[in-house]
């Protein structure tokens, strides 16, 4: 990545304007999302990759967590479906198995 030094001015709403080499270097449009890291006295300024969420999907999930959290319209996979998704996955798993550790919903 190039070196460039470049100037920008605090405006008194504390905002400022990144200049046009900087946007272009990171990638930077109208509404780019940026992060700033202070490391020993220094910023760091990086582009936030940003994950376009599909408003759909979102619900759909949004209605999953909902059901999960409640306990409703749950149950258990088969057996063999479980034991044919592991051995797909190539783990070894006993289903019977205790979980160790705490378990969020």
């Amino acid at each position: 990545m190039p070196a460039i030094y470049e100037i920008a001015t605090l405006t008194s709403k504390g905002q400022i304007t990144l200049p046009k080499s900087v946007r272009q270097l990171l990638g930077l449009d109208t509404g780019g999302k940026i992060a700033f890291d202070i490391r020993d006295g220094e910023v760091v300024v990086s582009r936030v990759e940003t994950i376009h969420e599909d408003p759909a999907i979102g619900a759909f999930l949004g209605l999953l967590e909902a059901d999960m959290r409640s306990g409703r319209n749950l149950s258990a996979l088969p057996e063999d479906l479980a034991y044919s998704m592991l051995s797909n996955a190539g783990c070894s798993v006993n289903l019977d198995d205790e979980i160790d550790g705490e378990v969020a919903l």
